[in-house]
């Protein structure tokens, strides 16, 4: 075979670029379309919330964040109740559901037999997608008579000695209430949270788990110092996904939570968050005042779902950096 004399390849015309850069163009014009859409979505409906909420706003201020009031027959509303029973209610649902979906997650990962492996994972995505309505219903129908009937008289017979617990639990049991609504919450959110830790800790590597076992670890010492570890962004994340789930849930909170406007120390005393204010009241809303009242704490919610997730999200950041620095 001969050789290409120099001069042909001189002559030669230049290629053409790739094809496939047009579509990197393309691709990343679209992705950074769709980020900043998001994102102007977000502030339009914060806009809009801020301009329908405008008559509440001027009404009562910085006062409506502070005020327990809520009385529509007297044009005196207050967020205060709907905003304590919405944290609060949250915060027992997190507490039940994140480490009960965590040892839900290990087991399924570490302990559970392979046969039986996908059929209760496929369980736990099943339960996943059952509608927030139908775990109200259950709560309200099979929890609230559990609660009144058992576990609230043995929480009064034993915590309620306690000289500072005992106000958390005083009160007549009557099954409904600030409790009962974060046990139906935790329920709910719980199969989110195992999904994801099991994705999360089915991504460590085998050969991670083998040189520890290689080394002479046990079976809790290689989840707790290669696993966990491991998989915490992933499983911090998890988390987020069911804070975020609970937080702005309407229908399983509005069944059993008592809609009460009045704050309680209380878990077994009747709240309202502000998920379920809206979806008693929003029909009734027959004022002005009372329609940008209901508009103002929705606006409360959007502002307390994208500050919380948002500072977690900052707090995960700068974890990471820290992590990468040590």
């Amino acid at each position: 075979m001969s050789a290409t004399p120099p001069a042909a390849l001189a002559g030669a015309p230049p290629r053409s670029p790739r094809p496939y850069w047009q579509g990197d163009r393309l691709f990343r014009a679209t992705t950074r379309a769709a980020a900043c859409g998001l994102l102007g979505l977000a502030l339009a409906m914060g806009l809009l919330l801020t301009l329908a909420a405008r008559p509440s706003i001027d009404a009562f201020g910085w006062r409506f964040l502070i005020s327990s009031a809520w009385n529509p027959v007297t044009a005196q509303f207050g967020a205060l109740t709907a905003i304590v029973s919405t944290l609060l209610s949250t915060a027992i649902a997190l507490a039940v559901a994140l480490p009960v979906a965590l040892g839900v997650a290990l087991f399924l990962e570490e302990i559970c037999p392979a046969p039986l492996r996908s059929p209760f994972a496929m369980a736990i995505e099943l339960l996943a997608a059952i509608p927030s309505i139908v775990y109200g219903m259950w709560g309200l129908f099979v929890l609230a008579p559990l609660m009144a009937d058992h576990v609230q008289p043995a929480l009064q017979a034993t915590a309620g000695r306690l000289p500072l617990v005992g106000r958390l639990v005083a009160g007549p049991p009557m099954g409904i209430g600030m409790l009962t609504a974060g046990l139906v919450l935790g329920l709910m959110i719980l199969p989110f949270i195992a999904s994801v830790s099991r994705d999360v800790l089915a991504m460590v590597p085998q050969a991670l788990k083998e040189s520890a076992y290689g080394m002479g670890a046990t079976p809790w010492e290689v989840v707790r110092d290669v696993m966990l570890p491991y998989g915490r962004q992933g499983l911090f994340a998890a988390g987020i996904l069911g804070l975020g789930r609970a937080i702005g849930e309407t229908m399983a909170v509005t069944f059993v939570i008592g809609n009460a406007h009045r704050l309680s120390a209380s878990l077994f005393a009747p709240g309202n968050s502000i998920a379920s204010t809206l979806a008693n009241e929003f029909t009734e809303a027959d004022g002005d005042l009372y329609f940008a009242a209901l508009i103002e704490l929705g606006l409360i919610l959007f502002v307390i779902t994208f500050f919380i997730l948002g500072a977690l999200q900052l707090w995960l950041r700068r974890l990471e950096r820290g992590q990468g620095g040590r």
